[in-house]
């Protein structure tokens, strides 16, 4: 087997078990924390706590990975560590010790998908070195693990109780520890010497305009979801439409994802480049809002929530392809953290907290707030241009 088959096959399991550990805790993990005597005030205590926490670990964790040139070590030990907590769900009880687990877990789990972009997209690579793989497929491989660790966790609660997903997610994270610790590890496209001091850190990252404007791009078009996720089931009830089908209609957003992470996506982004994919993302998001905005008809919904593929999967793909062609190798973890917490989970969190309000007064109408932001992104997105690179 050749080595770029050998490292996709080992990206392949690394990215299923980190996002198999994702998808079972996910649903449930509130109702874990009710399980444990937290009252529902002291949950979303709890839970806004763990991502103000991640805002803070994540760039931290991926500094440390790039000053020590130790992304695969981090993330093991990171995967490790949040393993090694998850059993604290289930010795312990009360709002304190829960919330000093929760707190602890949350540093340790926020630089994981991070740093498996960072080393995942160096051993990919193939438009520039021939020597890897497609970094689409292996992200879709974490969607669809995605969904099967929430079926799988569903049917274990179901069947042991919620305490089941304790045991299930620290099973995946130890196994997403071992598989980091086996990752390929293959030369950076810039010479791997650590350089000096001025290379290292937030400053310079920070002086990067394509950088900057991307995570401008990306807190627009992905801060625009909140709307969606808080209040899309809310407002398709509302209409009639039964929580069963809401759940169909739900699940094909997270298939569409997957759809073009592994076909559609590398596809569009070879042929359209950066820019106008980070733009199509835009225009699919003023699309998808407005319709939001303006119905809850079944029929349009049905044909509207597969833009989730192109509003999320595909300027995933775009960003990723930008950040590989124009961040320095010593800053490639920072900026995949930085970009992932402070940039989209921040702004992620900010438009949750408005999204409240703005349904609570416009209802349906606040979706056309959404639309406002994707529109405002449009521009900025086809100014996401990539470097000129030399042709082998």
């Amino acid at each position: 087997m050749s080595p770029a088959h050998t490292g996709l096959l080992r990206f392949l399991f690394l990215y299923s078990a980190l996002y198999a550990s994702f998808g079972v805790q996910s649903p449930y993990f509130p109702v874990l924390l009710g399980s444990r005597g937290l009252g529902p005030e002291q949950i979303a205590l709890v839970l806004a706590a763990g991502t103000a926490v991640r805002l803070v670990a994540g760039p931290a964790a991926g500094q440390i990975a790039d000053r020590r040139a130790a992304r695969r070590a981090v993330l093991a030990l990171s995967a490790l560590i949040a393993a090694a907590l998850a059993p604290g769900y289930v010795a312990l009880s009360g709002f304190w010790p829960v919330l000093a687990v929760a707190l602890l877990q949350a540093s340790a789990l926020a630089p994981l998908a991070p740093l498996g972009d960072a080393l995942a997209l160096v051993a990919a690579a193939p438009r520039r070195t021939g020597r890897g793989f497609t970094y689409g497929p292996v992200r879709g491989a974490g969607s669809a693990a995605f969904i099967l660790g929430t079926l799988l966790s569903g049917w274990a609660v179901s069947d042991f109780g919620v305490g089941a997903i304790v045991w299930l997610s620290a099973f995946l994270l130890a196994a997403t520890a071992g598989a980091a610790a086996t990752a390929p590890l293959l030369p950076p496209l810039e010479p791997a010497t650590p350089g000096p001091p001025a290379t290292h850190g937030l400053g310079p990252l920070l002086r990067l305009a394509p950088f900057r404007r991307l995570v401008l791009v990306a807190a627009l078009i992905l801060g625009s979801h909140a709307m969606h996720d808080a209040f899309a089931v809310i407002r398709w009830q509302a209409a009639g439409i039964t929580a069963d089908v809401a759940g169909l209609l739900w699940s094909e957003q997270v298939a569409a994802e997957v759809v073009v992470f592994l076909l559609l996506g590398p596809w569009l982004l070879d042929r359209l480049g950066v820019a106008r994919c980070a733009a199509l993302a835009a225009a699919a998001g003023v699309l998808r809002w407005g319709v939001m905005g303006a119905s809850a008809w079944l029929p349009a919904m049905m044909l509207i929530e597969p833009l989730h593929g192109i509003t999320f999967a595909l300027l995933h793909l775009a960003a990723m392809r930008l950040l590989a062609e124009v961040v320095p190798a010593p800053l490639v973890a920072t900026a995949l953290t930085l970009y992932g917490t402070l940039g989209i989970g921040a702004a992620t969190a900010v438009m949750t907290l408005a999204c409240g309000p703005l349904y609570a007064h416009l209802g349906a109408r606040g979706f056309w707030v959404m639309v406002v932001l994707c529109v405002a992104a449009l521009p900025l997105a086809l100014t996401l241009r990539e470097p000129a690179r030399n042709q082998a």
